[in-house]
């Protein structure tokens, strides 16, 4: 699978300015005017323009970051040299021009274009990411005008071709430059770049063929959902362009941390206090967990910082039938204030226990042994 980030030598902290200038690089170094007939060119040009793509929008690239290039969901990404868009006027910089790109690509300023992605964040509670969670948000977007269908114009009016750019919402004229003569293509002054003049505008869109539109939306965020999970709600971005597709709803997951347990991937972690007796002595102790008090059986002489598993209690592992463990670390309570009682208990435990004062004797032996070496 290719690294977007490897195609263009950067790293992958790299910010905006980083990525274009290396974008301008390998763009100028791959560029097909530069290398003709040289097919490996043409392969790493287009790899190059796919990562650009993807790496220059913040949220393609969190999304790529997180699933890699197929949890980019098909979206649009380069294919080959038709369509190169926006992206393309920085090429052209490097050999001299502002807004370039040829017009031999066949671009057609009326085909259809997808509309805008939209990004929505929501915070969730701790425990609504253990057990799953139904919520309601409201989002503002831009559907298609139902006065004019999308068409921009008033009902019974019609568009005519712009006869400046003769449709093409373009115009152009040769430039010199060192490397050569190409071809500089700017928008059409005129129509905007539709390559159409709208006589009479909607009323109710003003010409741009969408409204704002306020929606609820219902979620069912699954069980297991981590920070920065993302959503996607196909088709409730904004309205498309001539018949085009709306854009996609990108929801991300923001969880709250707990009080008491750690996650760490599917596993959680807690601190869990006990007795100085339950310590020496073991037993049933009580462990919480997402599901309510766990019996658990502690050993004999367990000391304090010890790590015990509770198999599959952590968190649910997202879209898999089954759950991380949860892990505890024993933390002994040493009573600050111990009655008359416990402290008679204790000097009397301190008598029956000799061998405790003799391995802490041979401690300090082995401690002066060391220092006189």
């Amino acid at each position: 699978m290719r690294d977007f980030y490897e195609i263009l030598d950067i790293e992958r902290s790299a910010g905006e300015t980083e990525i274009k200038t290396a974008y301008r690089k390998m763009a100028k170094k791959y560029h097909p005017d530069l290398n003709p007939g040289d097919k490996e060119a043409e392969v790493k040009f287009k790899e190059v323009q796919a990562a650009y793509e993807v790496l220059s929008d913040s949220q393609k690239r969190q999304i790529y970051d997180t699933y890699g290039e197929e949890g980019l969901n098909g979206q649009a990404q380069s294919s080959g040299f038709g369509g190169f868009g926006d992206i393309f006027s920085d090429i052209f910089d490097i050999f001299g021009g502002g807004s370039a790109y040829s017009s031999r690509s066949g671009r057609n300023p009326n085909s259809p274009k997808k509309g805008n992605d939209l990004r929505y964040d929501i915070q969730i509670e701790f425990k609504e990411a253990y057990t799953g969670v139904e919520k309601e948000i409201s989002i503002s977007h831009r559907v298609k005008c139902s006065h004019c269908h999308g068409e921009k114009c008033e009902p019974g009016t019609d568009k005519k071709t712009c006869d400046k750019c003769h449709g093409t919402g373009e115009v152009s004229h040769r430039v010199s430059t060192p490397l050569g003569q190409f071809v500089q293509v700017g928008t059409c002054d005129k129509c905007g770049g539709s390559g159409q003049i709208i006589e009479t505008k909607c009323k109710v869109c003003k010409g741009q063929g969408s409204v704002k539109e306020n929606k609820k939306i219902k979620l069912n965020i699954p069980a297991g959902v981590d920070n920065n999970n993302i959503m996607t709600i196909e088709g409730m971005g904004d309205a498309g362009e001539n018949g085009g597709p709306a854009g996609d709803l990108y929801v991300y997951i923001h969880v709250k941390e707990d009080e008491f347990f750690k996650r760490v991937n599917g596993d959680l972690y807690i601190e869990m206090p006990i007795t100085y007796t339950d310590a020496v002595l073991g037993g049933k102790i009580k462990v919480p967990t997402m599901e309510g008090i766990e019996d658990f059986d502690l050993p004999r002489a367990t000391e304090a910082g010890k790590r015990f598993k509770i198999a599959k209690k952590g968190m649910p592992i997202l879209n898999r039938k089954t759950k991380g463990d949860l892990y505890f670390d024993v933390e002994i309570i040493i009573p600050k204030n111990p009655s008359e009682r416990e402290i008679e208990l204790l000097k009397e435990l301190k008598k029956v226990r000799p061998s405790a004062e003799k391995e802490k004797k041979n401690f300090f032996k082995r401690f002066k042994e060391f220092f006189e070496q």
